[in-house]
């Protein structure tokens, strides 16, 4: 079987732990288990009662309770709890993807999925994201992979890499060319929560019949080191799905699930994304500072969500190139935009503590004077 390797996740797997600076996370600066219970209002000694054992493989029925309430409609049989959004998407994903069949998928774009339909054999049809529509898909080019045989659609709202929230013209476009082709929505909505603005982005959920939506603590929550996902849809294809997992990872951690409990009460789930978009909002205005005080070095749209800015630059440099030379010269790891298909730009995450993303700016841009020179 082909294998497709996940570039941007085999860079970030090997090297943020190993750099000084780290601009390639795409969340903020998790949160401590002391953090999140102090959020919580609970003792620690709370902890020592969870047990070890296997848990109930698709989540504990007070998480997809929390999890179905952040949903209109939903209800617990509606949710399947995942290992991260990684697994939540594989499971979506598995039980979409028709070997030789087609999907229609939004690029730029997180690329797990489309990794895996060109490893399991499935035909990849892009439908784009236009930089001067403010990072707004082309919905005819998503007609034409639907009239082309797409039998899903992949979908990343608010989107990864570019921060930007689908419009609602864009949505309702995006679920009129769905309907019309008979088509299911997949999508990952991960960053729903860590909006700049504070308005939460709208879900695909209960707004088409064929949709399945994915969605984990690890972004706009900053509990990426629980591991602890979901998928969402129509009860008969969840309850398929959670099949799925028998395969993978059986059940979530216990001790994760339990956690995650108290991290979806709804006091504690508005202390967390305050937090978050706190962040956010800080250090969005000392990157668009920094970016602002080198006029016609770079081109950018704010995002709209999530620690995250796609950042066009016009220096003459290959973005892998330039991203090596910047871990192994400056300790500093980015995301290059080969790993998005688009070179010539870079993905800088911006959720580090304060002065830490301070330092890693001082270094990005030292090497960008350095190449200039």
């Amino acid at each position: 079987m082909k294998f497709t390797p996940f570039v941007m996740e085999r860079w970030q797997s090997t090297y943020e732990h190993r750099v000084r600076f780290n601009l390639s996370e795409s969340g903020v600066h998790p949160l401590s288990v002391s953090d999140l219970l102090a959020l919580a209002g609970v003792d620690g000694d709370v902890l020592g009662d969870v047990s070890l054992g296997y848990g109930q493989s698709n989540g504990s029925d007070a998480l997809r309770a929390r999890v179905s309430a952040l949903y209109a409609g939903a209800e617990e049989d509606n949710v399947l709890v995942t290992v991260g959004g990684a697994e939540a998407n594989f499971t979506a994903f598995w039980h979409l993807m028709e070997p030789g069949e087609a999907a229609a998928v939004m690029l730029p774009n997180y690329m797990q999925i489309p990794g895996l339909l060109s490893s399991f054999g499935a035909r990849v049809l892009p439908f784009h994201l236009l930089d001067e529509e403010g990072w707004q898909p082309d919905i005819d080019e998503l007609r034409a992979a639907l009239d082309d045989g797409a039998r899903f659609i992949l979908v990343t709202n608010p989107n990864n890499p570019t921060g930007s929230v689908l419009t609602a013209e864009s949505m309702q476009g995006i679920i009129d060319a769905a309907d019309e082709y008979g088509a299911w929505i997949l999508s990952d909505e991960v960053y729903q929560g860590a909006e700049v603005n504070g308005r939460e982005t709208a879900s695909f959920w209960g707004r088409y019949d064929r949709v399945l939506v994915t969605n984990s603590l690890s972004k706009a929550y900053g509990l990426p080191g629980l591991r602890l996902g979901w998928v969402l849809g129509p009860s008969d294809l969840i309850a398929e799905t959670w099949g799925r997992t028998d395969y993978t990872t059986i059940a979530p951690a216990s001790l994760s699930d339990d956690l995650a409990v108290l991290a979806l009460e709804p006091g504690t789930r508005a202390k967390i994304l305050d937090r978050t978009r706190s962040i956010i909002q800080t250090n969005l205005a000392t990157l668009t500072s920094w970016l602002t005080a080198q006029p016609g070095r770079f081109t950018y749209r704010e995002p709209d969500a999530g620690a995250i800015c796609y950042v066009r630059y016009g220096t003459d440099v290959n973005s892998s190139e330039f991203a090596e030379s910047l871990r192994t010269q400056k300790d500093l790891l980015v995301v290059p935009g080969d790993h998005f298909g688009m070179d010539g730009y870079m993905r800088l995450g911006f959720g580090p503590p304060a002065q830490e993303l301070v330092d890693a700016l001082g270094r990005l841009r030292e090497a960008f004077d350095e190449l200039e020179r």
